[in-house]
C-alpha cells in the first residue's frame, strides 16, 4: 500500500509539473496578455455620430500633445473635425476643418509646404480634394483645389519620386488612381497615374518592396480583382505588376511592416468574407509564404501596424464593422498572432489609427465609426481576458 501511494503522489506531481509547464507555454504563446485598451462613454471624439470613414493622429498645433483629425461623410456631405488633445487624452477642443461639408473619406496630415507644421490633405468622393494650410498653431487657410472629381477612397501620403517633398496618392474605385507630385510649396501641378483605368483599389501602401532603393506601390483591390505590388522603375513607371492573394479575397486596407523580424518589408492585408493575410516578403520582390489571422469570417475594414506591448515587434490593430476590434500581438514567431478584442460588436469602424495620446509610452487607438460616436482606447497593463479590456 505504502508503494501504491507514492506511485500516486508521483503521478500526481508530473501531472501538475505537466501543465505547469503547457500553462507556461500558453503564457509564452501569449505575447498581449499584458495589455488591454479601454473607452468609456466620456472617450469620445464629438457628441455626434457621423458617417466616418478615416482618422489620424498627429500634433497638429506642434503642443507636444497628440492630436485628432477625422474625416465624415464618405458619399454625403458632412463636416470634418480635429479634436486638441489638452494632455493625458482630454480632448476638450473640437474645431472644424474648412467651412464646407465634404464627401470625405479622408483627413490626411503631413507637412505639405515644408514650412515645419503639419497640413491636412482632405480626398473626397466625387467632390473637389483640397490642401488645408497650418499656421502653425492648428488654424487652417483652405487652399486650391488639386485632382479632378473621382470616386476617391483613400489618400496615402509619401515622398514616392524621392525629391524631399511629400507627394499623395489617392485610389479610386472603378477609376484611374493618381499621384499627385509636390512642387515644394504645396502646390501638385504635376499628375500621374497608376493602376489601370478599371482598377477597384480601396487602399495603397508605399514601400520599396525589392530594396532596389525606388518606392514601390501595393494595392488593395476589391470587386473580384487580385491585390497587386507595381513595381517602381525609378522614373514613376509601374509597368511590372505582381499579384498577391487572390480575387476572392476582397482587401481594403493595406500596411506594410517587418512581420518576422528579417529586415524585409511584409505586407498585412485586411479582407472583408475571410480572413486577414499576412504575407512575407523575401526582399527581392517575391513572397516567401502566406499565413491567416483573425476569424474566418472576417469583415476588416481597416489596418494599422505598431508595437503595442513595447517588445520590439510589430503587431496589428484590425478594425472591424459588425464585429469587434483587434489587435493581434506578434509572438516573434514569423506566423503566430494572438488576438485581443476591444470596442464594440455592433459598430463599424471604417478608420483607425494609433498614436500616444496619454503621453505614458505605450500606443493608443483611436477609431472612426459609421452611425456610432467616434472614440479612442487607451492601452493598460492587465490580463487579454479582463472583461474591461473592451469598450
Amino acid at each position: 500500500m505504502p508503494h501504491v501511494a507514492l506511485r500516486s503522489t508521483l503521478i500526481i506531481a508530473m501531472f501538475s509539473c505537466l501543465v505547469a509547464d503547457l500553462r507556461s507555454q500558453e503564457r509564452r504563446s501569449f505575447p498581449g496578455e499584458e495589455r488591454r485598451f479601454i473607452s468609456n462613454p466620456r472617450m469620445t471624439l464629438g457628441t455626434i455620430s457621423n458617417l466616418s470613414a478615416a482618422v489620424r493622429i498627429a500634433d497638429i498645433n506642434g503642443d507636444g500633445q497628440q492630436d485628432v483629425v477625422v474625416a465624415n461623410g464618405r458619399h454625403w456631405p458632412q463636416q470634418n473635425y480635429i479634436f486638441f488633445n489638452q494632455g493625458r487624452a482630454k480632448f476638450s477642443l473640437q474645431r472644424p476643418l474648412g467651412s464646407d461639408l465634404s464627401t470625405s473619406y479622408a483627413a490626411e496630415p503631413a507637412d505639405l509646404d515644408g514650412d515645419g507644421d503639419l497640413d491636412i490633405a482632405v480626398g473626397n468622393d466625387m467632390a473637389p480634394n483640397r490642401i488645408f494650410f497650418n499656421d502653425g498653431q492648428g488654424m487652417f487657410t483652405a487652399g486650391p483645389p488639386f485632382g479632378g472629381i473621382s470616386s476617391l477612397r483613400s489618400l496615402t501620403l509619401a515622398d514616392i519620386d524621392q525629391d524631399g517633398d511629400i507627394d499623395i496618392l489617392s485610389t479610386c474605385r472603378g477609376r484611374t488612381n493618381q499621384i499627385f507630385l509636390n512642387d515644394g510649396t504645396g502646390n501638385f501641378p504635376t499628375e500621374r497615374s497608376f493602376g489601370t483605368r478599371t482598377d477597384s483599389t480601396i487602399d495603397v501602401a508605399v514601400v520599396d518592396w525589392n530594396l532596389d532603393g525606388h518606392q514601390d506601390l501595393v494595392l488593395a483591390n476589391r470587386d473580384n480583382q487580385a491585390n497587386a505590388i507595381l513595381m517602381n522603375d525609378g522614373k514613376l513607371n509601374f509597368t511590372k505588376t505582381l499579384p498577391f492573394g487572390t480575387p476572392q479575397e476582397q482587401t481594403r486596407s493595406i500596411a506594410i511592416a517587418d512581420i518576422n523580424g528579417d529586415q524585409n518589408p511584409d505586407i498585412v492585408a485586411g479582407n472583408v468574407g475571410q480572413s486577414n493575410r499576412v504575407f512575407l516578403g523575401d526582399g527581392e520582390g517575391g513572397i516567401l509564404r502566406e499565413f491567416s489571422f483573425g476569424r474566418n469570417d472576417g469583415k476588416t475594414y481597416t489596418l494599422a501596424v505598431a508595437d503595442m506591448n513595447n517588445d520590439g515587434r510589430a503587431d496589428i490593430v484590425a478594425g472591424n464593422v459588425g464585429q469587434q476590434n483587434m489587435v493581434s500581438f506578434n509572438s516573434g514567431d514569423g506566423d503566430v498572432l494572438v488576438g485581443v478584442n476591444f470596442g464594440d460588436a455592433d459598430h463599424a469602424t471604417y478608420g483607425l489609427d494609433i498614436g500616444d495620446l496619454d503621453n505614458d509610452g505605450f500606443q493608443d487607438i483611436a477609431v472612426a465609426n459609421s452611425n456610432a460616436k467616434n472614440a479612442f482606447f487607451l492601452n493598460r497593463p492587465g490580463r487579454a481576458g479582463d472583461e474591461k479590456s473592451g469598450r
